[in-house]
């Protein structure tokens, strides 16, 4: 994946203009927080050249006034800024997350293959966090914080130029190492994001894979590898940490002097008569407010160049063309369709020029069987991941009722498929939720003859809770049967024109067996299927089977048209019908 850096153009385009009128605002309300802020170094001067001196006690009534009503104003702009945009900015975060999410899932499924659960998991929930600092307080704050600076450097100039000048030489200093650190932190932010994705990614991947983990005494090694994932993360902190380090320690340093030589040169002032007590002490005061939003700026900065590379990721994902985004891709499935399926010299290829299936061709008639057979490897699973639309051929086409798969909207084509696959993959949540997903608008009456159909009822009868037992995530407290007649009454209740069966009778015994075949002889009955089974006993029936070896169909017919060639589909039948 190639690395972008997003434009200021552009985040200000997506994330800052379309809220301006809430940052206007905000920005009104830190004005005047800090015009008000800067009402005590005045009071400060008048404190000790007027009212002190002169015992106006009057005038010490109205500053005192003018100071306490500067601070309530403070506080009641302060609490409505954070309130305003902090909320806002955890609304956009919610709505980057859900735009991020929905991209994803709309990629196609060979970006899924590449790529760990845990590190999307990441790139949805961690990578858009950043940009609370550019909708929330933090963009405001560095605004504001100019504002302020440049307000209080003007004030500075009007008390003693020279002094100023003296002042401005040091921060100029400090905002060229400001600048020159947050473009070197920038990239460190970027791989943060990856190293934390990674980490993610591996520690999703223990977790659900305890058990063998344990099954295999593998806990220490797990350890290791983890071990090392945090170790590059703390390495990768511990470099951003040092450029921040430098930053503030620079800060110090360089506003140190600068304070230092005030202090000389405002007292050298005094003595000379060129400068009141009042006006160094306002001099000092104003002085503070200006370096105060610098210093503060350093640390915006710093958030903000954090924020914009986790915007770089966040980019990075959602320039991924979606499955659907294929310029050809113009048509849509009709509503009510036949099913009929046709290979035409498809060739697929995982890898460059490791080609998997060679020309396949072949026609699954609307509402016949067609099973694929062969051994582990051949190109079983890959055709039906072909027919399922969750891979796109290297060249040739497969048709849905002659319109060409590749020109159609796959949401419109996946409206009229059911799979049950291998992977017989089960939400957390209950047995009614996880048959349901399917079609979350069913009737009682639809739910209840798919649960019967797929016997689910006959397992599910034994439990307190029916079919609103907690299943727990992936379904790990179901036996391999159940989980399995569950994935087959979620299909039924779908009720597809077009059916992939992966492996659906694998994970059954013998009696679960003959009774899942006699629900999905009913489920099967005029609808396109494409089934993939070991156990030949289970396709007798097909309509066609065809045999597979290395990506090539090497046999195709009826059962007792292959047992008649005494070929390849004969020797797997005798085979299995002496185990």
């Amino acid at each position: 994946m190639s690395k972008q850096r997003i434009s200021l153009k552009k985040v200000f385009k997506d994330i800052v203009w379309p809220r301006r009128n809430m940052l206007l605002i905000g920005l009104l309300l830190i004005i005047i927080n800090r015009l008000c802020g800067l009402i005590l170094p005045g009071a400060s001067k008048y404190l000790i050249d007027d009212v002190v001196i002169n015992k106006d006690y009057d005038l010490l009534k109205q500053l005192v006034g003018v100071v306490i009503s500067a601070i309530f104003i403070q506080s009641a702009t302060s609490f409505t800024l954070t309130r305003l945009l902090s909320v806002e900015a955890q609304r956009l975060i919610s709505h980057l997350r859900a735009d991020v999410q929905k991209h994803i899932l709309s990629l196609p499924i060979s970006y899924f293959d590449n790529t760990k659960s845990g590190e999307l998991v990441s790139r949805i929930m961690s990578d858009v966090e950043g940009v609370r600092n550019l909708v929330g307080t933090g963009l405001v704050q560095l605004i504001g914080g100019t504002i302020t600076a440049i307000i209080s450097l003007v004030l500075l100039i009007n008390i003693s130029p020279s002094m100023t000048v003296f002042v401005l030489a040091p921060i100029s200093i400090f905002g060229v190492i400001s600048m020159k650190a947050f473009k070197y932190i920038r990239p460190i932010f970027r791989k943060r994001g990856k190293i934390k994705a990674d980490v993610t990614g591996r520690l999703t991947e223990s977790l659900n894979g305890v058990r063998i983990i344990k099954g295999f005494n593998a806990e220490e090694e797990e350890n290791q590898i983890f071990q090392e994932g945090v170790d590059r993360l703390f390495k990768n902190v511990k470099k951003s940490l040092t450029t921040t380090a430098i930053i503030t320690s620079s800060s110090t340093f360089l506003l140190g002097i600068a304070t230092t030589g005030i202090m000389g040169i405002g007292g050298y002032k005094i003595m000379q008569g060129e400068l009141t007590i009042g006006d160094f002490l306002a001099f000092t005061l104003y002085l503070g407010f200006m370096i105060a939003p610098i210093v503060q700026m350093s640390n915006i900065g710093s958030q903000l160049t954090e924020a914009f590379a986790g915007l770089d990721r966040t980019e990075e994902i959602m320039n991924i063309p979606s499955e659907d985004a294929d310029e050809n891709r113009v048509h849509k499935v009709p509503v009510a369709i036949n099913g009929n399926i046709t290979f035409d010299n498809v060739k697929f290829a995982y890898e460059d020029e490791k080609e998997v299936l060679h020309g396949i061709s072949f026609e699954a008639k609307a509402g016949s069987i067609t099973a694929l057979v062969g051994s582990s490897g051949s190109g079983k699973t890959t055709i039906a991941s072909l027919a399922a639309s969750f891979l796109n051929p290297s060249s040739g086409k497969i048709h849905i009722d002659e319109q060409d798969l590749s020109t159609v909207f796959l949401n419109s084509y996946r409206k009229h498929l059911g799979v049950v696959l291998q992977d017989d993959f089960l939400f957390e949540g209950s047995i009614e939720d996880n048959i349901r997903f399917s079609n979350a608008s069913a009737s009682d009456e639809a739910l209840q003859e798919a649960v019967n159909s797929a016997y689910v009822s006959e397992f599910t009868n034994r439990f307190d809770k029916g079919l609103g037992t907690i299943i727990g995530e992936r379904g790990v407290k179901l036996s391999g049967g159940q989980r399995q007649r569950i994935a087959i009454a979620r299909a039924i209740l779908a009720d597809p024109k077009i059916i992939i069966l992966d492996e659906a009778t694998s994970n059954l015994d013998t009696e679960s067996e003959a009774l899942i075949q006699e629900s999905l002889a009913k489920l099967m009955k005029g609808r396109t299927t494409i089934v993939i089974a070991h156990r030949l006993s289970t396709i007798q029936q097909a309509d066609q089977i065809l045999v597979m070896d290395q990506g090539a169909i090497i046999e195709r017919g009826t059962h007792d048209e292959l047992l008649e060639k005494e070929g390849r589909y004969h020797q797997l039948y005798k085979y299995q019908a002496r185990i």
